[in-house]
């Protein structure tokens, strides 16, 4: 099972010291934040992508690209790859070329974001986001699949002709999640392409989680990927830990109840109560994090939020310390001894989806072949999910 952190590069006052970073301060410390991650163990690191202050990562393949670089073994990934405001085409090449720096050590997630004038910025209609997001995706498949791509939809230009480049490594795309908080038919869309499933449910009770979770699962056996069980998932989390939980709540309140999206809202004993914070001993933790598994089965990825709300450095840093030292050790070997077989344990490697394309026969020179080669599509269900009927049944399983 894969454990690490992501970050949403929110730049925010530390409230014990009136101390506000500016943007290059920030962004150094994120760069430090994800070297730290890699040399102290952990299985990922990802960031987010805002376009609006108080955050400062707007361009996550920079910043992945140059940890390429200077990590060793991380896997480099995004938090939120806006699917609805960027380009289909721009995201295939940049993507292709992180691959191809980072020799395979990466992957993405594909969102919509969570700031609703973002969508006139970059000249689209919130209205249209799930639109949106099914289109443009699809398309984006096309563009990494295929070395030749003839193709006309609603939202953008025609291309005739085009070639996607660099190409992908090794013929085979990146492996995508597609990321949700609360929308049931992107939960469908990862079912539908047989991808990963990531709820990030920092602000939501488990039930929720639960909820989506088992839709995705369900959605992913009806496609024909594999048993539901063997779907992969991710989750969203939040901690912060000290030897002495009572040192930790004292430590970690400022913070929390001046946070720029929770602050001056909810109390901390009713948000730990009600979401995934979990504020404490590490023990305190691990006993939390562990019950994850009873809720949305056993799982492959677990990221968490640590350096938010304006914490400092310097606490962030022996943050990773204990969630790698500590608590990740003691939570493998927990949800590992309970994992049936025939469970993947972590998401597909680069390694393991070139080895599956090349017994496949549908890796080609340089590219891949346009059969889809992970939904095995029957002949009624291949077609886009928006004619799959994306939303109808969804809706109805949500009662929506």
């Amino acid at each position: 099972m894969q454990f690490g952190i992501f970050t949403v590069g929110d730049v925010t006052t530390d409230p014990t010291t009136g101390h506000t970073p500016d943007d290059t301060e920030r962004t150094r410390a994120i760069l430090t934040i994800a070297k730290h991650a890699d040399q102290a163990g952990l299985d990922v690191f990802a960031q987010g992508e805002h376009h609006n202050p108080p955050f400062v990562v707007s361009s996550p393949t920079t910043l992945l690209g140059y940890l390429a670089g200077v990590t060793e073994n991380i896997v480099l990934s995004t938090a939120t790859t806006l699917i609805t405001t960027n380009d289909p085409v721009k995201i295939a090449e940049d993507y292709a070329m992180l691959q191809v720096i980072s020799n395979g050590r990466m992957d993405l997630m594909m969102g919509r974001g969570n700031t609703g004038p973002v969508y006139p910025w970059f000249g689209k209609d919130i209205r249209a986001g799930i639109p949106l997001a099914l289109e443009n995706y699809a398309l984006l498949r096309r563009l990494w699949e295929e070395e030749v791509v003839d193709w006309e939809g609603k939202f953008r230009t025609p291309l005739q002709g085009f070639t996607a480049t660099p190409r992908p490594l090794d013929g085979v795309p990146p492996f995508v999640w597609h990321g949700s908080i609360r929308s049931p038919q992107i939960a469908e869309q990862a079912a539908y392409y047989g991808d990963g499933f990531f709820h990030n449910n920092i602000f939501w009770p488990i039930q929720h989680t639960e909820q989506m979770v088992s839709l995705y699962r369900s959605r992913f056996e009806h496609y024909g990927h594999g048993h539901a069980d063997q779907a992969i998932v991710g989750l969203g989390g939040q901690f912060f830990a000290r030897k002495n939980s009572q040192d930790a709540w004292n430590e970690f309140r400022p913070y929390f109840d001046n946070a720029p999206v929770y602050g001056h809202g909810p109390s901390m004993e009713d948000f730990t109560e009600q979401t995934p914070l979990t504020v404490g001993s590490p023990q305190q933790i691990i006993d939390r994090y562990a019950t994850m598994r009873d809720h949305v089965g056993d799982y492959q990825r677990q990221l968490f939020l640590i350096d938010h709300a304006g914490l400092p450095l310097k606490t962030v840093l022996e943050q990773i310390d204990i969630l790698a030292e500590e608590i990740v050790p003691a939570l493998r070997e927990i949800n590992e001894s309970k994992r049936p077989a025939g469970v993947p344990s972590n998401p597909p490697s680069h390694a393991e989806r070139v080895a599956v394309a090349q017994a496949a026969g549908s890796v080609g020179e340089g590219h891949v072949a346009g059969e889809d080669r992970w939904t095995g599509s029957t002949a009624e269900d291949d077609r886009t999910p928006a004619a799959a009927g994306v939303g109808a049944h969804t809706g109805a399983a949500f009662g929506l």
